[in-house]
């Protein structure tokens, strides 16, 4: 028996399959129960809106599915997968089944049973037995089954396609296998494990109708992704094998457009772009035109898509192209029958048709073989009957929307009643109007797509396309304007802004009227938000979030909002992977609507910055709550505000249980010493966060040395700025002794501080043994010639600092003497800033002796460093022979001719050096011009700084004339 089935599978189910585009399917994410989107929301915009992404890391493959996850864990009995329409739920059920057959996977099924929901429809009533029998028929005693005998696998295929609803609250429990009951209650009772509690069933659904399970039934859900990049590609690649040319002209079309390119992350829905972009473009005459009327809004796709299928043109298949009027003639009723069918059955949800809907809606069976239909309408033959099915869910809307169109025009009664018994209602407006209303006030988006086409319908460029076929020439014109103004009007939400309202600014996209979105976005891009956030702007912001360029890399709403704009956009927020609301003067409030939002499991949000608002200790509580469980934001930045000890403590706390959080910046805010102990803490058993900014927050030494505690035993820490926290040499001797130890952190900023000379000697010890350590910043801590000294002299030894900043420590010739001698052996060293020290022509003259040696600094800072025309010219010596440096910053010193002349000679033979600043260095025309006449022999500089030399309006004009003819590509400043 178990042969027989094996090889009914394997002949039914490997028919057709083929492996390339399928490997998508062999790995699933592994989810934890449906979002709020998933539950409400029509599938289109679920993807819109969460623009193709699930803020899932866990997956799980193919093979795996029904296996325990841990070796403590059970199998899953009751198995659920969600996805889209189109994304490939059936071809999975295929694949699994079909490999199951062939012995490759989960041997430890014995049987396999699969049923598609489409075939449950046909019956009234049925046992358990009865249905195993559906799906076994070699079988002669399903009791077997129903006992356990054997491990079972139970395949539902398409929930979303069964006639009645389920109903779990209301359950007719029934343990008896041979009992026959409604077949809804007998699903029910077999998910519930009344009946066949031995066998493990898989349900796949669209996730709205998923929701009908109880989450607490289900103990495994997962998600079929969409493509990814290379996948999308190979997908167009095998629609046109033999045009590749063809297949990257779609594919750049579908990329330039961000909202198609999301869609198209699912296969039914590329499909159809794929095929009408191809169309559209090998029927192109006109190639100057084709970036303009290639189609765009998903009106001008179905239009094309449409117009492709009436003239039975495809792309896999070039055949001989029917006339227009014999298409037309073909077509026209069997569209109208078509358009009814998918019109009611939309209203009734209701997705799969047999033979009795089809003479209800007086659709001619024989008609049904033509290649319109087929290309329409799928059949699929079962055991007891026929079952019809559109392509996709948007083609049924598309037909849907064509029927609306043309017979509201001639309509007396709500065309949404059915049996016309309604109130009179007349004229195509009145019927538009009707469908909008209607839309917006369906909670589950169920006519959003519908009323996107209808509105589409109303387009010139959609007119032009199926004028003659489906539309009459120009008809639209008599309805556009009224229909534009309706929806405009239906904007006006009072800061109230839903799904339903975003999809609003859609139907103007489709109808082609965003004059009103263009403004919108350019006030983004120019961040000029300010002010004009009226009710309609705000709507219309919400549309651009999900659609536009502008917000790809980031969302920019500084400046701009307000408590209501604020809360009118959060649902619109949540998928912004990068969002700035910096200087909004947002007070707690604000944050408690922010971490409701960061709460949510749908959440994408992966930046936040909240800088310079008026966030207190009550909205950093608010945030760290939702931090707590919080599972997508990587960097949260609040500097700027005014928290205190209490708000660090909060934020402490949400560090001790978030594992995702890798960035936070507390800069300018007052935590003290107290916060930063607090923060400590954390940091002892937090082993995510890298970055740490505190700079600002008056930590003084205590705070110093309670992160030196931490810095002992964290090691994942990367980045800590304690810039100007009053933190003296007490507070940097305890940090130092922690990084003797400390194996973790890259970049330490300690500028502004009081270290002084006292603190030298503590960081050269933490110098000469730390080996991780990369970027230290000293500037501007007291440290003289003796603390210098010290570091100088560390540096000898140390092997792994890249840059070292010790700008405006009054170090004088002695520490600079010191550091050059460590830059004759060191070789880490990449950058230094020793700028507003007086190290004068003798520091310079021991620098640029070690720079004839030295091969890897690269850049060097000596702005405002007292070198004249003697240290410019020890300078130029070691040009001329040094390969490493690139940058070079004189700015702010006295070189004057003689040290430019010097130089210039330099640059004739030097070939490493990129960016030169001699800027305010009293160099005069003279001094400017041998620097821009030298130039000409120079080929590696790209920026030269010569502002503030008193050079003239001639000079200028003669060094501008000099560096065009000499170094073109150099851009010089003067």
């Amino acid at each position: 028996m178990v042969q027989k089935h094996l090889e009914s599978l394997q002949s039914y189910y490997g028919n057709g399959l083929e492996t390339g585009p399928l490997q998508r399917l062999t790995n699933l994410l592994l989810v934890e129960g449906l979002t709020d989107i998933q539950q409400k929301e029509h599938d289109i915009l679920q993807i819109e809106t969460t623009k193709g992404l699930r803020n899932v890391s866990k997956s799980i493959p193919l093979e795996k599915l029904f296996l325990p996850l841990s070796k403590v864990s059970i199998p899953p009995r009751i198995s659920v997968t969600i996805g889209v329409a189109g994304i490939g739920k059936s071809t999975l059920v295929k694949l699994f089944v079909y490999s199951w057959a062939k012995g490759e996977i989960n041997r430890d099924i014995m049987l396999v049973l699969p049923l598609t929901f489409r075939e449950l429809n046909t019956y009234e009533k049925l046992s358990a037995e009865r249905l195993i029998r559906l799906a076994f028929p070699h079988i002669t005693e399903p009791s077997c089954i129903s006992a356990g005998a054997a491990r079972t696998l139970l395949i539902l295929d398409g929930l979303d396609e069964f006639k009645t609803p389920l109903d779990f609250s209301n359950t007719v429990v029934c343990t008896d296998p041979k009992k026959e009951i409604q077949v809804d209650n007998l699903i029910t009772n077999i998910i519930r494990g009344n009946l066949l509690q031995e066998a493990s069933v898989w349900v796949t659904s669209r996730p709205t109708a998923a929701s009908q399970i109880p989450g607490g039934l289900v103990d495994r859900m997962t998600e079929i992704r969409g493509f990814g990049a290379a996948e999308m590609k190979e997908f167009l690649d095998q629609m046109f094998l033999d045009n590749r040319d063809l297949s990257s002209q779609v594919l750049h079309h579908i990329k330039a457009n961000r909202s198609l390119h999301i869609m198209c992350t699912v296969p039914g829905f590329c499909w159809i772009s794929g095929s009408s972009i191809g169309y559209y473009l090998k029927n192109s005459t006109d190639q100057s035109q084709e970036m303009t009327v290639v189609p765009k809004t998903l009106s001008e796709i179905y239009s094309y898509y449409f117009k492709m299928t009436l003239s039975s043109d495809w792309p896999e298949k070039q055949r001989e192209t029917l006339r227009i009027e014999q298409a037309v003639n073909n077509s026209k009723k069997i569209m109208g029958s078509l358009g009814r069918l998918a019109f009611y059955g939309l209203l009734k949800r209701k997705y799969v048709f047999y033979e009795q809907d089809m003479k209800t809606y007086g659709i001619d069976l024989s008609l049904l073989q033509s290649s319109l239909c087929s290309r329409l309408l799928l059949k699929e033959e079962m055991q007891s009957s026929t079952a019809y099915y559109f392509s996709h869910l948007t083609i049924q809307e598309f037909l849907a929307a064509i029927y609306y169109y043309t017979t509201a025009k001639r309509a007396i009664f709500d065309l949404f009643t059915e049996n016309g018994m309604s109130w009179p209602k007349l004229g195509f407006l009145n019927h538009f109007k009707s469908a909008v209303q209607r839309s917006l006030q369906a909670e589950d988006g169920q006519l959003d797509i519908f009323v996107r086409f209808l509105s589409g319908l109303l387009s010139p460029q959609v007119n032009k396309l199926l004028s003659g076929w489906l539309l009459a020439k120009d008809e639209h014109n008599s309805f556009r304007s009224q229909a534009i103004s309706f929806l405009q009007g239906c904007l006006n939400t009072d800061y109230v802004i839903s799904s339903r309202t975003v999809n609003t600014v859609h139907c103007l996209y489709e109808i082609q009227h965003m004059e009103i979105a263009k403004s919108v976005e350019e006030a983004m891009k120019n961040e000029s938000l300010a002010g004009m956030l009226t009710p309609v702007n705000c709507s219309v912001l919400a549309y651009l979030l999900q659609v536009s360029n502008v917000c790809m890399e980031e969302t920019n709403l500084s400046n701009c909002l307000t408590y209501n704009v604020c809360k009118s956009l959060l649902p619109q927020l949540l998928f912004c992977h990068n969002l700035r609301l910096d200087n909004n003067q947002f007070k707690d409030n604000v944050m408690e609507l922010l971490g409701s939002v960061l709460s949510v499991k749908d959440c994408q949000i992966q930046k936040l910055s909240l800088a310079e608002n008026q966030i207190s200790n009550k909205g950093a509580k608010a945030l760290a709550r939702s931090l707590m469980v919080n599972r997508s934001l990587m960097v949260l930045d609040l500097q700027h505000n005014v928290i205190k000890e209490d708000g660090a403590a909060f934020l402490a706390e949400a560090l001790l249980t978030n594992h995702k959080l890798t960035t936070l910046h507390l800069q300018k805010n007052s935590i003290g010493a107290q916060g930063a102990r607090k923060i400590a803490e954390a940091l002892k058993r937090n082993c995510s966060l890298k970055e740490l900014m505190l700079s600002s927050n008056s930590v003084g030494d205590n705070g110093s040395v309670a992160l030196a505690e931490a810095l002992k035993v964290n090691h994942s820490l990367q980045s800590l700025d304690l810039q100007s926290n009053s933190i003296s040499s007490a507070g940097v001797a305890a940090l130092t002794v922690a990084l003797c130890s400390n194996k973790g952190l890259i970049n330490l900023n300690l500028r502004e501080n009081s270290i002084s000379k006292e603190g030298g000697p503590a960081i050269a010890r933490a110098l000469r043994t730390n080996s991780t350590l990369r970027r230290l910043d000293l500037a501007a801590n007291l440290l003289y010639d003796e603390g210098g000294k010290a570091i100088a002299l560390a540096m000898k030894e140390n092997r792994a600092l890249t840059s070292l900043h010790l700008q405006w420590n009054f170090i004088q010739a002695n520490a600079a003497t010191a550091l050059a001698q460590a830059l004759k052996s060191n070789s880490s060293l990449a950058s230094l800033d020793l700028q507003e020290n007086a190290i004068g022509d003798e520091g310079m003259a021991a620098l640029s002796a070690a720079l004839k040696v030295n091969t890897t600094l690269a850049d060097l800072h000596l702005q405002v460093a007292s070198v004249g025309a003697a240290g410019a010219q020890a300078l130029a010596e070691a040009l001329m022979v040094n390969k490493s440096l690139q940058i070079l910053d004189l700015r702010g010193n006295f070189i004057g001719v003689a040290g430019a002349k010097a130089m210039a000679n330099a640059l004739k033979v030097n070939r490493s050096l990129r960016r030169l600043n001699l800027q305010e260095n009293s160099l005069g025309m003279d001094g400017a011009i041998c620097i821009a006449t030298a130039l000409k022999g120079n080929h590696g500089l790209t920026y030269v700084n010569l502002q503030g030399n008193r050079i003239g309006q001639s000079g200028a004009k003669m060094i501008s004339d000099a560096i065009r003819t000499n170094s073109p590509d150099c851009v010089v400043e003067v």
